[in-house]
């Protein structure tokens, strides 16, 4: 059988620069795709691996010619190039050694035996995200006292009264401005500040920056002041947010890296809650001559621990291999990778692959960055990606977790709780959102993304309609605090299960490989900013709707996020990057009415028992997986492209 001729072996292994349109350029490659998938259904490769398009003799060929480039072992390099093209097919491949074939089958069959520096770069993203928690979570109590402290407010009969003109709206601001600068500034600096100094050193300096920002709120001494130093901790929490998932997804085998990128949501409600826990430890602390209040100082000042902690890791981790690969250092990435992986083959094997998706990417980064951006949102496939994104984002926010995260200890004062009372029962409320964050791991991948939002997002709405309407019962005070802790804990382990783990998944699936720094800038902007909408705004609602009101205020957020779902989101759960190209290529509105149609008769056959046929199915590989429907060999009428 003759060899195919390698298509692409410039753009695999030059940098080649253009500025043809990336759409055309995928346009133009899709024959080179359908050829690399048909050949991995024929058993040549792995479904979704882009060397399945070449024989193994001409990936082998690949492999030394890169060896021989980088100043590596060629004979090492061609065998680990024939790895990287049927990594599962270990065993059957002559020219690996037994030790080798042994460690492989460690690594596939022992998920989490990893080598101790693996472990240490897991510490490190979970203890940095334990840091974004705690940055986020200790103005929560902080909340009950500066606002006296700098005169916003009076307290009168027990409550706290305006003495200042729109102190609530000082309140939102100061609360909000992290987010501010996160949106604003800070995630639109990540791709520069990472391309510069790497992703392990970014790290350092953003949770440097946490750090020094932390310990000068302890000693602001007026309004603007500590506005001005939660500002500047926006640098902080914005740009490690984008750093911290891709440092541990560029460093970890694909096999766990699932479950690593959802550490970063989970640890992020570790540190929430350790947030809490700060606000109770220093609730009691006396002013020590410090007029002003010397608790809500210490609570602001503690979330700098954990920062510090994180600062001195940094130099016992290796740096990513992908960053370094991008500066022309394989064989650093190569010693990189040999830390991380227990086999010397997988971390060659695992290198030269990084380095064919590093130069699939760079054929496309000759175009420039704004034809890029406006490809984004005028290419469907891209557009259809950067909706679904913004949906997941933006509901992250307006479902309304985030009041309850920066204001609960207020919400619950405002519900007739003591200042401890309510400190404890926002304590209470970290608890829940960490420990229903657990279950996440699981069903994220075994009911996917959009069934979890489905799901989710009415129950949401239902608990906060509950909270709201805790907040109208006068005649029982202990039912009324009953009602309300109960609305919001139950609201709370609802989304730690649905939308707490799925935005920062999806939106890294929904952009192609050419805009996907652009296209996590974009998400990543969208949930910082909407985030600021909320903490600056919360008090002003709060006054002006009653928290009954702000809460069904909410409440409709969860329905209108429902239909948004529905109607806006593919699911992307397990799909190959050719499969979530076409998902995302489906038009909207045929996508929209698909889903309608389908969950119409959902409802008549579920709920009203009805004998309702399924539809078929909307995606051609969904379609071609079911042989036994007779509306399979009409598929192709069925779906417009």
């Amino acid at each position: 059988m003759t060899e195919p001729t390698n298509p692409n072996q410039d753009g695999l292994f030059e940098h080649t620069s253009s500025n043809s349109s990336v759409a055309e350029k995928q346009k133009n490659n899709s024959d080179v795709d359908s050829t690399h998938s048909r050949a991995a259904e024929a058993g040549h490769g792995e479904r979704g691996n882009i060397l399945s398009q070449y024989s193994e003799k001409q990936v082998m060929q690949m492999g030394r010619n890169y060896a021989l480039k980088h100043d590596l072992d060629p004979d090492y390099f061609a065998r680990a190039a024939a790895l990287a093209r049927t990594p599962g097919d270990f065993n059957s491949m002559p020219f690996l050694t037994e030790e080798e074939k042994i460690g492989l089958h460690q690594e596939a069959t022992r998920k989490w035996h990893i080598p101790s520096k693996l472990i240490q770069v897991i510490a490190l993203g979970s203890m940095a995200a334990a840091v974004q928690g705690m940055d986020e979570s200790v103005i929560n109590g902080a909340t009950l006292f500066y606002p006296l402290a700098f005169g916003l407010y009076e307290k009168v009969d027990g409550k706290q009264v305006f003495k200042m003109k729109n102190a609530d709206l000082l309140e939102g601001l100061i609360n909000g401005a992290p987010y501010l600068c996160s949106a604003v500034i800070a995630c639109w600096m990540s791709d520069f500040v990472n391309r510069k100094i790497g992703r392990k050193w970014t790290i350092f300096w953003t949770c440097f920056i946490s750090a020094i920002t932390c310990f000068w709120q302890g000693f602001v001494n007026n309004w603007y002041h500590l506005f001005i130093a939660r500002f500047f901790l926006g640098f902080g929490i914005g740009i490690k947010s984008a750093t911290v998932p891709a440092y541990a997804a560029e460093c970890t085998p694909k096999h766990i890296r699932g479950s690593l990128v959802m550490l970063w949501q989970f640890f992020t409600a570790v540190g929430i809650m350790f947030g809490y826990v700060a606000t109770l430890a220093f609730y009691y602390v006396p002013d020590r001559g410090i007029g002003d209040g010397l608790n809500w100082r210490l609570m602001l000042g503690s979330a700098m621990i954990p920062a510090v902690i994180v600062c001195f890791q940094i130099p016992f981790v290796p740096e990513s291999p992908r960053w370094l690969m991008g500066k022309g250092r394989h064989k650093d990435a190569f010693d990189s990778l040999c830390q991380l992986r227990h086999e010397r083959m997988a971390a060659a094997r695992d290198t030269f692959y990084q380095f064919v998706l590093l130069q699939e990417e760079r054929s496309y980064t000759g175009v420039p960055t704004y034809k890029r951006l406006i490809e984004m949102f005028t290419v469907r496939r891209n557009r259809n990606g950067a909706i679904g994104a913004w949906v997941v984002m933006f509901m992250q926010q307006f479902c309304g977790i985030n009041v309850i995260a920066y204001y609960s200890s207020s919400i619950f004062i405002e519900a007739g709780f003591g200042e401890v009372s309510a400190m404890l029962a926002s304590w209470g409320f970290g608890m829940i959102n960490f420990t229903f964050a657990i279950p996440a791991f699981l069903t994220i991948d075994k009911f996917g993304r959009r069934n979890l939002l489905l799901t989710t997002f009415p129950l949401m709405a239902i608990f906060l309609i509950m909270t709201g309407a805790g907040f109208t019962i006068d005649y029982n005070e202990r039912g009324k605090n009953a009602v309300i802790i109960l609305g919001i804990y139950l609201f709370s382990a609802v989304y730690s299960s649905g939308e707490g783990p799925v935005p920062f998944t999806y939106s890294a699936e929904a952009f192609p490989l050419y805009i996907r720094d652009l296209g996590m800038g974009f998400a990543t902007a969208t949930c910082w900013f909407f985030n600021f909408i909320l903490a600056f705004s919360w008090p002003r609602m709060k006054n002006a709707f009653h928290p009954t009101g702000a809460f069904m205020w909410y409440a409709g957020w969860n329905i209108v996020g429902f239909f948004m779902v529905l109607w806006l989101l593919p699911e992307t759960k397990g799909l190959t990057l050719e499969e979530l190209d076409e998902v995302f290529d489906v038009p909207t509105g045929q996508h929209a009415a698909y889903q309608t149609r389908s969950f119409i008769n959902g409802f008549k056959r579920n709920i009203l028992r009805q004998k309702i046929d399924k539809l078929p199915p909307l995606y051609a590989h969904h379609r071609l997986a079911v042989t036994n429907e007779a509306w399979n060999d009409k598929a192709e009428v069925t779906h417009v492209e």
